[in-house]
């Protein structure tokens, strides 16, 4: 009797299975966050493609020769950044452009990269994979090695209903998996849900960081996500005006995507071109470096000047903003076999 209704079992469990995979998964997040920009109809997230997609991450078939993957520039133990490395780093030793910047909380943003140059998460993933000295590959050719793939036919298959891999698909599945990883577990999160309670510098801290950088990195995501000239000299060796490299635009030159400030600790060095090691470099400059031109922000047209003890006040807040929690995360870390 047994063997008879066996086959079945496993008809069962298959279908089980299948309707996990297609499971349509919530985007976990604070009450105190405020609603993603990022439109889930359109791409509603659910569990095979989240984890197609987690896949794709951590596999070098997506660079020209099979050395690069995106957690290469965006490690997940470095809050999805590449610390410790000023510019990005390629295949064949090519050197990027910018300081590879760190992907959380991309639900909330509405453009991509330091320039923006990108509008939507879901293609993304084709700059670095077509960059000549990041991934340096060709998507097409991406798309020809994944439908040579047994792995990935079956991994396409539970996702989209067949085992075609195509250059939206990969795309759609990349951005599922980077919109899941949500940064909401440090310290300040915790104090913001009653469960912690700021040490008396941190307090003093927060209070100087409400007072003089709140209103470019907004709270509870610690940016805008808008774009501000923030002062910096030109990098003669980049010669990297922001924007304006794109669009040519007067009121653009300068302007650079405001960062989180969330996971310093995680993700140095700092600015779009990666020139501070430290964050007192980073205090120093806003202190003592700003550079004046007609597109500066204008809320530094004045120093932003701290005293010794104000300093290790407002780091000691700074530092409540890590999220250790999401950095061990193993649901963001490459799938163990």
């Amino acid at each position: 009797m047994y063997s008879k209704l066996k086959p079945f079992g496993i008809l069962s469990l298959l279908l089980l299975m299948a309707f996990y995979s297609l499971q349509e998964i919530p985007l976990v997040y604070p009450t105190y966050f405020p609603k993603p920009v990022y439109d889930f109809k359109t791409n509603p997230l659910k569990r095979a493609k989240v984890e197609l997609g987690r896949k794709l991450f951590y596999d070098p078939i997506l660079s020209r020769n099979n050395s690069i993957s995106c957690s290469s520039c965006h490690n997940s133990n470095q809050a999805f950044s590449h610390a410790g490395n000023s510019l990005s780093k390629g295949i064949e030793g090519g050197i990027g452009d910018r300081n590879s910047p760190a992907i959380f909380n991309l639900a909330w943003q509405k453009k991509f990269m330091w320039d923006g140059s990108v509008v939507n998460i879901d293609v993304q993933a084709l700059a670095p994979i077509n960059h000549p000295k990041e991934m340096g590959e060709d998507i097409n050719a991406v798309v020809r090695k994944l439908n040579k793939s047994k792995e990935y036919k079956t991994l396409f298959y539970r996702s989209f209903g067949d085992s075609l891999a195509t250059t939206e698909r990969v795309m759609k599945a990349l951005s599922q998996f980077q919109l899941t990883i949500v940064s909401a577990n440090s310290k300040y999160d915790k104090v913001k849900q009653g469960k912690a309670k700021f040490t008396e510098a941190e307090a003093n801290g927060y209070q100087l960081f409400k007072n003089n950088c709140s209103s470019c990195h907004t709270e509870p995501l610690f940016s805008s996500y808008e774009f501000a000239n923030n002062g910096l000299p030109i990098n003669p060796e980049l010669k990297d005006y922001g924007k304006w490299n794109k669009t040519m635009e007067p009121e653009d030159k300068l302007m650079f995507k405001i960062p989180s400030l969330r996971n310093l600790s995680y993700t140095y060095p700092y600015m779009h071109d990666g020139r501070f090691q430290t964050l007192n470099e980073v205090l120093e400059h806003y202190e003592k470096g700003i550079e004046k031109s007609p597109t500066l922000a204008k809320e530094l047209q004045n120093p932003i000047v701290f005293t010794a003890n104000e300093k290790e006040e407002l780091l000691s807040f700074l530092k409540t903003l890590n999220d250790s929690v999401m950095v061990s995360n193993h649901e963001y870390q490459k799938i163990k076999k």
